[in-house]
Parts: structure tokens; C-alpha cells; sequence
């Protein structure tokens, strides 16, 4: 399936972007014997864009006993024996988080061949939150086909992959993330759609009220940011529906950024996006960590894998 236009200016928007960088970023791929990682690595490093490290064994690398000791110490407090953490450096995944954690990788990309759960869990183990941080996230990009939708055909939704059933605060906390990622990793100003099966009150449910609270600490915590709730899908993103079911909304019609209320809806949201609109799907990134970690959808193609990677090393700039 050919590229939808957006997803071709996306990524080669990107990939100018990080060539602009001071320097090369190091993103580090656990999956390294994978053909999908390995063609992302090639066309990567032939483009001068990263330096991409390959992970495949790590059971005999000199720093193995150097990133079993960063293990036990951030987790021995949670019971972790020197054994126990020796043992889950030799694994690709955390040995790949442990290199970022210890600042060899300025980056990390993995779970082509690994669960979510497995792969968000050695990051968050590894890596660990940002300070005072209280909710870690996800956000995908979606590249749609019809151009009148979000940015030129280029939607940021959340949270696909991490928060299963969030709080109102939960929600706040991904909207507002989410938004700022938004605006720093891509350059595009956010649009915030809270969304529900409810617009402005049309049904009445603890789902949408769940919806309407977690706006109303948006709203408190960043009075400036541009968001409404709650909304429609069609209401967020049409904007003759928007007009109807929402007057008077600046947000209505014009969202690039969809907050969607649970990771269920999120998650098969963005799939039948992807699927049945033939839609780019790019992601999904975590926000929230310390340092860049993100994970891949296991259905991932060599083209996903570089437009993560590209964005990863955004990251780790931003975060500087």
C-alpha cells in the first residue's frame, strides 16, 4: 500500500528536521535481528540521519555488568537481587533501555517483535519517569488520506497503549502531555478534542462525565491551551457537523489532536484508521520518561520503524 501524501511530507518534514540537529542521535533497536529494524537502520544511517545501534546478544558486551549495576540500584528498593538484575540486563530490551539510562543511546526504539507491556515495562524499570511526572502516556500519529482532516491530514491521538482506564486527572494529565508533544516534536500547534459519544451534553453517562471533568482541570491547569470537551468524533474533525452539534466551538471541525477516553477506544480507533482508511500509523511514542523510549506495534512495516526513529531523536533533543 503506497504512503498516503501526508505521511510522505511528515516524514520527510522530519527527517529535515533531524538532520538539522547539532549531531547524530544514537537510537539504540533491541530487535536488531529483525529484517523490518534492520532496513530502518540502513536507510537511516545511509541518510546521515542517526547512528543506530543494533542489539542482538548482549549476553557477552563489556558493559553488561555496568548496566546490571544501574538496574539494581534503581530497583532494589522493590526487592531486585544483583542476580535478578544481572539476569534482566542480558534480555534485549532492558540491555537497550539500560544503554540510554547510562547515556551510550540518546535514545530507544523496540517492540517490533516484543509486547507492549513488555517493552513499556523494561523502559519504565530502566528509564523511569520524568520528575514529578505522575502520569506516563502514549500518543500515536496518524497520516490520513482526506487533507481537510487535522493538520494537512495529520492527527495526533492519545492514549493508544499505556493508560487502560484513566482517572479524569489520568486524562488531564494525557491531554496536556499530549499537547505539548504536539507542539514540540512535530511544529504544529495543538488542537485538543476530548472526545466521547456525547457532544455538549447529548448523553449522559459516567463515561462522558469522566470526559467532562478531566476538561475542567485542562481548563484550570492550561486556561491557554487550545482544547475543548466534550466532543464527537464527527463533531472534532467535520466541520459542518461541528457547527451543527457544537456552536460556537473553535475546536469543533478543526481538531488535530483527538483525546480519546480509555485506551480501548484509542487502540481500536487508530486500527481501523489505519486499516480501513488506509491511513500512515506512527508510533506510539511514550511521553513522560526521563529519556526517549518508544514502542512499536508488533504489525509494524520498515517504513514505521524510520518515522519513529525519526521522532525519538526529536525527543532527545527537546528533552535536553
Amino acid at each position: 500500500m503506497a504512503l498516503p501524501d501526508s505521511a510522505i511530507e511528515f516524514l520527510a518534514a522530519q527527517a529535515s528536521r533531524v538532520r538539522a540537529l547539532p549531531r547524530r542521535k544514537r537510537i539504540v533497536f533491541p530487535e536488531g535481528a529483525d529484517p523490518r529494524i534492520q532496513a530502518a537502520a540502513d536507510r537511516l544511517a545511509r541518510e546521515g540521519l542517526i547512528e543506530p545501534l543494533l542489539v542482538t546478544d548482549p549476553s557477552s558486551d563489556p558493559k553488561l555488568e555496568k548496566y546490571a549495576a544501574i538496574l539494581h540500584e534503581r530497583r532494589r528498593a522493590r526487592g531486585m537481587t544483583r542476580s535478578e538484575a544481572l539476569a534482566a540486563a542480558r534480555r534485549p530490551l532492558y540491555f537497550a533501555c539500560l544503554a540510554v539510562a547510562a547515556g551510550d543511546a540518546d535514545g530507544f526504539v523496540g517492540g517490533a517483535s516484543n509486547s507492549t507491556a513488555d517493552t513499556v515495562r523494561a523502559a519504565l524499570h530502566a528509564i523511569g519517569p520524568q520528575p514529578k511526572v505522575r502520569t506516563v502516556s502514549t500518543f500515536m500519529i496518524l497520516c490520513v488520506r482526506g487533507r481537510s482532516y487535522g493538520h494537512n491530514g495529520i492527527l495526533a491521538i492519545a492514549d493508544p497503549a499505556m493508560v487502560i482506564d484513566p482517572t479524569p486527572a489520568e486524562l488531564a494529565d494525557i491531554a496536556i502531555a499530549t499537547a505539548q508533544s504536539v507542539r514540540a516534536l512535530l511544529g504544529i500547534e495543538p488542537v485538543v478534542a476530548m472526545l466521547s459519544f456525547s457532544t455538549k451534553g447529548s448523553g449522559r453517562h459516567r463515561k462522558a462525565d469522566t470526559v467532562i471533568e478531566a476538561f475542567r482541570i485542562v481548563r484550570a491547569r492550561v486556561p491557554e491551551l487550545h482544547a475543548d470537551a466534550e466532543l464527537q468524533a464527527d463533531a472534532a474533525l467535520v466541520e459542518a457537523v461541528g457547527r451543527a452539534k457544537a456552536p460556537g466551538s473553535t475546536v469543533a471541525g478543526h481538531a488535530n489532536t483527538l483525546i480519546f477516553p480509555d485506551l480501548n477506544s484509542a487502540n481500536i480507533g487508530y486500527k481501523l484508521v489505519e486499516r480501513l482508511g488506509e491511513a500512515a500509523a506512527i508510533g506510539p511514542f511514550l511521553q513522560g520518561l526521563a529519556k526517549p523510549a518508544n514502542d512499536l506495534s508488533r504489525g509494524c512495516s520498515a517504513e514505521d520503524v524510520y518515522g519513529v526513529a525519526l521522532v525519538t531523536a526529536l525527543q532527545s533533543e527537546a528533552s535536553q
